[in-house]
């Protein structure tokens, strides 16, 4: 079992950049596929990105392409998630999740351990 700590979120305005982290203890987030989804007030969980555990071939929702970047650094057992050039759509509590299975999901019910979350305010 993995145990996963998001940090990094804050108010910032819109056009600014932001890092988020995700760190896990437990066995080696290499060992997972890593996702990163949010929540914002009144909807569902939405899909980020993601980053396959085998080749760390990556994955974003349209919304987010060209603007974050996932990344792995398997010596520190984290996850990032570089968010740029941010919008007030993107307020939301972010969330990491891995997924043991081979391939990579897009579906929050196919992850099987999940961090607290971390705010992410963007004001316009």
């Amino acid at each position: 079992q993995v145990q996963l700590v998001e940090s990094g979120g804050g108010l910032v305005q819109a056009g600014d950049s932001l890092r988020l982290s995700c760190a896990a203890s437990g066995p080696t987030i290499s060992l997972y596929s890593t996702g990163w989804f949010r929540r914002a007030p009144g909807k569902e969980r939405e899909f980020v990105a993601a980053i396959r555990r085998i080749g760390g071939s990556t994955y974003y929702a349209d919304s987010v392409k060209d603007r974050f970047t996932i990344s792995r650094d398997s010596a520190k057992n984290t996850v990032y998630l570089e968010m740029k050039n941010l919008k007030p759509e993107d307020t939301a509590v972010y969330y990491c999740a891995v997924d043991g299975a081979l391939l990579v999901s897009r579906l929050p019910d196919d992850y099987d351990y999940w961090g607290q979350g971390t705010q992410v305010t963007v004001s316009s």
